[in-house]
């Protein structure tokens, strides 16, 4: 049976459809907002997965090239390794649904999001995350839903419902959550107060709330059974953590007075392996199940230490921050380097400044454009005392990089004002919480050494709440201790004078705007505090490019000459290139950028262009070469390949019988230009 639902949301129509398509899936719906059409699906197995004690969720979001009535390039013509955007829109998906699933739910899961049509107007991932949640309410899985999303921009004092794509605001806010809180934020900005940045929240949580009764609406007419969950005896399962609780506490408690991450975890290692031997005699209780209780125990002892003393693991009050240092300039030839230090995190961020023909191509859905700044994020396994795989990047680095790159793209110069490409490479050497806010502020430092005129310094800080019915404590600047057991990640990166980037998760429903206004304010402090000590290192752009950076000069030529400056297929300004060592970039405006490693080439590539784009100045004297003599005179190059008559009469202030007297073909001279004649030929004398 066809089941449709639709209402007008934002000025468009929304609809979801199921019934029609994928009939054995678990879960199957068509979205469908404006023109654009986006198919999710949900499959998951029927029984537990034996081998893991996680879920095992898995979220993929797909873009077809067909569905904006493209043919995909390369040589292949199909679809092939998932984009950046992809990775990045399967996270935004991912990460409001995952939580809201039954705790003990541990099937093998599939969401997959795929796009049928793209109308160049209305965004995919917003619709996605709709269709995905209306899969899995009518799926009968064990998922607390639904959830809807909203896309919320901000101009002239109003926020915007889903701006259409190309309509730029002071805002890019993507919000999702369900009836009575908000679980997931990622949003950069222009430097927007809290205040603004709260209300936008409000408002993004009451506009999602019609399709989140759209969606309930659907489930009563199509949802299927609810799958049953097998959770373990409660009282066996309570039993043995009580138990754990009362004879390991002082151990842990002692574990964790370890001044370092590496301390700790090998006291905690001792502490397990003395629990492993008190139960070594009860074969029906496994490692696992002891691995699993021993977690538990050490995170309520951590809760509790939080909630009921006010103290954090390594002793910190909620809104203290750990030790920072900054040091800049620490690599030669680089263009900018900075290390950031914050407890034991530490970022090393490489700026590189490149020109036009160094931006990124990007093949999208709406079409190709050029990315003129990069930041990249690594996390290789050593900096947590790791061995692992080394590869391309995974979603959580692409993910990161792309929360810095918003936190830092606000406050980059426009490109007539710096007209070089910028990428920044965060090399992350040691990690003990929120190694993607001290790429943040490693970013803003790096940039900075290299002479990049940003506006102000950026700088990040993650926040996490522990919260426990009307109790609760806003902890600033999380360890990786604190990160996995929060009941909320809320990372906030800004300047001195707002916020640029946002991104929260919430692992529990109903969070107060009460808390997150709190939370904002106490990361407004830290944030602070943190540029305070970031300035110590470097408080503001240097004045001048670093000496390794290209050098380049941008200037504008009339648009009827760039064909010119060009030549017959691309011979002229070739010529130009090798000549003067120099890379030239011309766009359809006219616009030029010519960079190279030292000014003397720059120079001669500038007066090249120029000799050939503009007309010589009436008055002006230049160095010229005799090309041709006559009986009356000298035909004279002087302004590029510009050519004119030095009459001999013009030639010296005495009378010359023979031209050959004054000048021979091939001779270098000075000629002034005294304009054109009315037959449009040049006039030049070289009585100087």
């Amino acid at each position: 049976m066809i089941c449709k639902k639709e209402i007008n949301w934002g000025g468009r129509l929304l609809s979801i459809e199921t019934g029609r398509f994928a009939n054995q899936a678990t879960g199957a719906v068509t979205v469908r907002y404006g023109d654009t059409v986006v198919f999710c699906t949900v499959v998951a197995d029927d029984k537990p997965s034996a081998e893991n004690d996680f879920f095992p969720l898995t979220v993929n979001y797909i873009e077809k090239s067909y569905a904006a009535g493209r043919i995909p390039g390369g040589f292949v013509k199909r679809e092939g390794r998932p984009s950046e955007h992809e990775v990045l829109v399967s996270r935004l998906i991912d990460r409001p649904i995952r939580p809201l699933f039954h705790p003990d739910f541990k099937n093998e899961t599939q969401v997959i999001c795929t796009v049928l049509s793209f109308d160049r107007e209305n965004d995919t991932d917003i619709i996605s995350i709709i269709g995905a949640s209306a899969a899995l309410t009518i799926s009968g899985l064990p998922f607390m839903g639904p959830i809807a999303a909203a896309k919320i921009g901000y101009e002239n004092g109003e926020f915007v419902l889903n701006p259409k794509i190309g309509h730029e605001t002071d805002l890019d806010l993507t919000i999702a959550g369900t009836r009575d809180g908000v679980l997931m934020v990622e949003s950069g900005a222009k430097e927007l107060s809290d205040e603004t940045m709260l209300e936008a929240l409000k408002f993004g949580h009451k506009a999602f709330q019609p399709v989140v009764n759209m969606i309930i609406e659907l489930a009563e007419e199509a949802a299927k059974e609810s799958w049953e969950v097998q959770s373990p005896e409660e009282t066996e399962d309570e039993a043995l953590f009580n138990e754990i609780s009362n004879l390991f506490t002082k151990d842990i408690e002692a574990a964790y007075d370890g001044e370092s991450k590496h301390e700790r975890n090998e006291a905690k290692k001792k502490v397990f392996a003395k629990i492993l031997e008190h139960y070594a005699e009860q074969e029906e209780i496994t490692e696992e199940i002891l691995a699993k209780k021993f977690h538990d125990v050490c995170s309520q002892f951590i809760r509790n230490k939080l909630l009921v003393h006010g103290k954090r693991v390594d002793n910190r009050t909620a809104k203290d921050i750990r030790k920072i240092s900054v040091d800049v300039s620490v690599l030669p030839r680089v263009h900018g380097s900075a290390v950031f230090n914050r407890g034991e995190t530490q970022a090393l961020a490489i700026a590189t400044l490149g020109t036009t023909q160094d931006e990124q191509l990007v093949d999208s859905l709406s079409g190709g454009y050029k990315e003129r700044f990069l930041l990249h994020y690594n996390f290789p396994p050593f900096c947590v005392g790791e061995i692992g795989r080394l590869g391309s990047p995974g979603r959580r680095e692409i993910g990161h990089g792309r929360l810095a790159w918003r936190a830092i793209n606000a406050v980059l110069p426009s490109r007539k004002e710096f007209p070089y490409s910028m990428r920044v490479v965060s090399e992350v050497l040691s990690c003990n919480g929120s190694s993607s806010m001290a790429t943040v502020c490693g970013a803003s430092l790096a940039l900075m050494d290299a002479g990049v005129p940003i506006k102000n310094a950026v700088a990040g800080i993650a926040m996490g709440l522990i919260i426990d019915g009307d109790n609760y404590v806003i902890l600033s600047d999380i360890m990786a201790e604190e990160d996995h057991l929060g009941d909320m990640d809320f990372k906030v990166a800004g300047t001195k004078d707002g916020i640029t980037a946002l991104q929260m998760d919430l692992k529990v429903n109903g969070v107060s705007f009460d808390i997150m206004e709190a939370a904002m304010k106490q990361a407004r402090e830290g944030r602070m505090h943190i540029l305070k000590e970031m300035s110590k290192g470097l408080s503001e752009a240097r004045p001048e490019l670093n000496e390794n950076a290209p050098k380049l000069v941008s200037f504008a030529i009339p648009k009827d000459k760039i064909r010119e400056v060009i030549g017959s297929g691309g011979k002229v300004i070739r010529e130009i290139i090798e000549q003067s060592g120099t890379k030239i970039d011309i766009d359809n405006d006219g616009n030029i950028n010519v960079a190279a490693s030292d000014s003397k080439s720059i120079d001669t590539a500038v007066r090249m262009i120029k000799e050939i784009a503009f007309d010589p100045e009436e008055g002006a004297v230049y160095k010229a070469k005799v090309v041709k003599i006559m009986d009356f005179g000298a035909f004279i190059r002087f302004y590029g390949t510009r050519e004119g008559l030095v009459h001999v009469s013009t030639m010296s202030d005495e009378r010359v019988e023979n031209v050959t007297d004054i000048v021979n073909e091939g001779d270098e001279v000075k000629v002034k230009f005294l304009g054109y004649d009315n037959k449009g030929r040049a006039k030049l004398t070289m009585k100087i």
